[in-house]
């Protein structure tokens, strides 16, 4: 009962947000609430909803606070001469234009923060995008698949290092076998970000393509920018943030904290400038925050009422017992539906763990539930769970549903492409 109801919830909130019948914000909450008073657990339902909010309120804050401090750099132009290196680099080509996103996205990746490498990409490619008339859903989606792949898979990322302390692992034994995998995704995005930019490049005029490519040839695409000692000031700050992100020398909600009160101070001296871009860049943040909370009211309730561990109790069912040796591949599939709607704390801390068991019976090493784990970051980073997201749609100024559309078409045989590499070098055995 609670495997099907469960589905169900899943799959109406889907078909609700694609269909536009609700938004987001709205489905992401009735959908969980409706099922779990069809469950019969209503007495419980604002339990389960603090104790969803509990576990998401730290990443509002941050997220708060990172859209604060990075729409704080856009506004004083500290990206905007990398954008013109990197569009001199291209010549106006939309093909290069794709797949220098794709490599940028996937060596951002590797610092672990979702929120962080979105923020650097959209800083870096969005205004080239826009100025050529080019789909900027088309970072969006690169982006994602870029951060679940690199980061998704890296024992300093979130995902992975959830799996390798709930199930005890050693970082190197894990990661040592998806190195392959890893690296093959990744030139498979850059596969599909080269054909993106093909199917771009023939849907801009053709005089309008090459008239910009004069004016970057002139040098009349630019704004001359000047760097004064604020913006030396704002480089040096935004890299030290990144090395003390990395170092985890502090939490990240405080890093995020002081380097914003730090940067608002050098570069906005008056009070009433201060509060005038707070309410500015409040238009990119509340939305986001108030879209984190949600996520965290559907985690709550579809976790606490049982309705995940049912849902992968029943997939997990299916596998007959003359095929315990597929669970590793079989996990790896299951990852891609479940990475998709559930929290990384939920999906790690109570399915893995689960998976593992069973296949513990069939003699299967923990590390390749792992392993097999990790490969649903992919779809993970464009499902509503995904904190980070709401940052990438606020910053591409798209609808969720619109986001959906166009990534999952490329995320999907993205990801299958992953579990296929993983088999292939050996990272998921299938004996």
């Amino acid at each position: 009962m609670l495997a099907v109801l469960g589905f169900a919830t899943l799959g109406s909130f889907m078909l609700l947000v694609m269909r536009k019948h609700l938004s987001a914000f709205t489905a992401i909450m009735l959908t969980p609430i409706a099922a779990a008073l069809i469950a019969g657990k209503g007495a419980k339902l604002g339990d389960m909803i603090m104790n969803g909010l509990d576990t998401v309120a730290p990443t509002a804050a941050l997220l708060l606070f990172a859209v604060l401090y990075f729409g704080l750099m856009m506004e004083v132009k500290l990206f905007e001469p990398v954008c013109q290196v990197i569009v001199r680099a291209s010549k106006g080509d939309p093909v290069r234009i794709t797949v220098g996103t794709a490599v940028l996205a996937l060596l951002v990746a590797l610092d672990g923060d979702g929120t962080t490498s979105y923020m650097i990409i959209c800083s870096a490619f969005l205004p080239i995008y826009r100025r050529l008339g080019m789909n900027p859903l088309i970072v969006a989606a690169i982006a994602a698949m870029s951060l679940g792949t690199i980061s998704g898979t890296t024992p300093w990322g979130g995902a992975a290092t959830r799996g390798i302390s709930v199930l005890h692992l050693n970082a190197t034994d894990y990661f040592v076998h998806m190195i392959g995998p890893m690296a093959l995704t990744s030139l498979a995005i850059i596969a599909v970000a080269y054909w993106l930019g093909l199917r771009e490049r023939h849907k801009i005029d053709p005089e309008a393509l090459a008239a910009y490519k004069l004016e970057i040839a002139s040098g009349e695409a630019f704004e001359p920018v000047k760097p004064d000692w604020r913006m030396w000031f704002n480089a040096a700050l935004t890299l030290l943030l990144m090395v003390l992100l990395i170092l985890e020398v502090a939490d990240l909600l405080v890093l995020f904290m002081v380097a914003f009160v730090i940067a608002l101070l050098v570069n906005i001296r008056s009070i009433s400038d201060q509060q005038d871009l707070i309410k500015r860049q409040a238009a990119n943040a509340v939305p986001v925050m108030i879209l984190v909370l949600a996520a965290g009211v559907f985690t709550g309730i579809m976790t606490d009422s049982g309705m995940i561990k049912a849902m992968a109790d029943a997939a997990l069912a299916v596998v007959p017992d003359s095929m315990g040796n597929l669970i590793p591949l079989f996990t790896a599939i299951l990852a891609l539906p479940l990475g998709f709607f559930m929290s990384n704390d939920g999906y790690w801390f109570g399915v893995v763990p689960v998976l593992a068991e069973s296949a513990a019976h069939y003699g299967i090493d923990a590390n390749q539930i792992a392993r097999a784990g990790a490969i649903g970051q992919i779809l993970h980073m464009m499902g509503p769970t995904s904190a980070p997201l709401w940052v990438l749609l606020g910053l591409v100024k798209a609808e969720l549903g619109d986001f959906q559309k166009h990534a999952l078409r490329w995320g999907i045989p993205v990801s299958l492409a992953y579990i296929a590499f993983a088999v292939i070098t050996g990272a998921v055995t299938v004996t």
